[in-house]
């Protein structure tokens, strides 16, 4: 699932990858990437392990028979799914982490091909699992009630937040700023153009603001796709070392998706001291708890008032930025890293030695 734009999946995948070896020296640790390999422009983020191009890639028809090749020539004693790409025919232990729930709660928003790919590959591969993660407590009672299992069986690892994502200081930001042609102040917003992002909720206020949206939706022209108006502005995909500057340099971020099985954009902007207006729904109050103006979703006149509120109100601004400062720094990618560990180990201990 590494590709093209880092998404959270991918993000996840690369920070445990990087960080594993270091917890676990007494471990070797391999990586399964696409066939086309990992991007170039990882930096820091390449894992600094030994990789191996799968013959397939995610979704290919071929996904699943190319899958069981790669493990079985490979012959690992534990297998980490860390995305929906699950070895059906390949019966070694097994840890998976299912990220939400989204493909069967939310079936209509994807093709029948991936909802029907969840229900019969990931669904009964999942049951079959040595050990199942996955990133809150909302996924985890989620999966269980559309997968049909108990949710003791799924563990509750969070995310993290990178310590790259800091407050910039007022000559990065701007910079930054010129360097893509933003206005000096400027509200951000991320996502995508599917329904449960609810990004069409911008364009009852947007021209109610004082300074624009700036949307960061994957590609261009979303903004014009969804009918928001003018005073969204719509950028291209920035590279991952700038994704800090972008949520730094903004006067708040706005996460009004309805779904979300965890929603890291909330915790990286407020570790960069961007105050977070958040939807109050799914898994984004277990992540931003109290530290972030939590919204209906589908109430624009609200989520107009407390834009304003956050533009106007320096002291509401001020304490924003602290508590979100101190919420992102209670998840860190060390401690995910370190509990996964602990499950590696778990399972390694309780494998059935035919398994190895």
């Amino acid at each position: 699932m590494v590709r093209g734009r880092l998404h959270g999946i991918a993000r996840y995948a690369l920070e445990l990858a990087r960080r594993v070896p270091v917890l676990a020296p007494d471990l070797r640790f391999s990586a399964l990437v696409p066939p086309e390999g990992l991007p170039a422009d990882l930096g820091a983020l390449a894992p600094r392990m030994p990789l191996h191009r799968s013959l397939a890639g995610f979704l290919s028809p071929v996904e699943q028979a190319a899958l069981a090749a790669d493990l079985t020539k490979l012959s690992p004693d534990v297998f980490h799914a860390t995305s929906f790409s699950l070895p059906l025919f390949w019966r070694g232990p097994l840890v998976a982490t299912l990220h939400d729930a989204n493909h069967v709660a939310l079936a209509r928003e994807y093709t029948p091909a991936q909802a029907l790919y969840y229900r019969l590959v990931v669904g009964p591969r999942a049951k079959r699992a040595s050990a199942l993660v996955t990133v809150s407590e909302f996924s985890r009672e989620e999966l269980a009630r559309h997968l049909g299992m108990s949710p003791y069986r799924l563990q509750v690892i969070h995310n993290g937040v990178d310590p790259s994502f800091q407050p910039p200081s007022p000559v990065e930001a701007r910079a930054f700023r010129e360097r893509h042609e933003l206005p000096a102040r400027y509200v951000a917003a991320v996502g995508n153009a599917k329904r449960f992002k609810n990004l069409e909720l911008l364009r009852h206020f947007a021209a109610d603001l004082p300074v624009p949206i700036v949307l960061l939706a994957g590609k261009g022209a979303v903004a014009h796709e969804l009918g928001l108006h003018e005073n969204v502005l719509d950028i291209e995909e920035l590279p991952e070392s700038e994704m800090p500057l972008f949520y730094g340099s903004a006067a708040a971020l706005l996460l009004p998706s309805k779904y979300e099985g965890f929603g890291l954009p909330a915790l990286e902007a407020m570790a960069t001291g961007c105050p977070v207006l958040a939807a109050d729904a799914t898994a984004l109050p277990e992540v931003v708890g109290g530290a972030a103006l939590r919204l209906p979703p589908d109430d624009p006149d609200a989520w107009r008032e407390a834009t304003l509120r956050v533009l106007r109100d320096d002291a509401l601004r001020a304490e924003l930025m602290e508590l979100g400062r101190e919420r992102a720094a209670r998840f860190t990618w060390d401690e995910c890293a370190r509990r996964t560990v602990a499950v590696y180990r778990r399972v390694l201990e309780n494998r059935a030695p035919s398994a190895t």
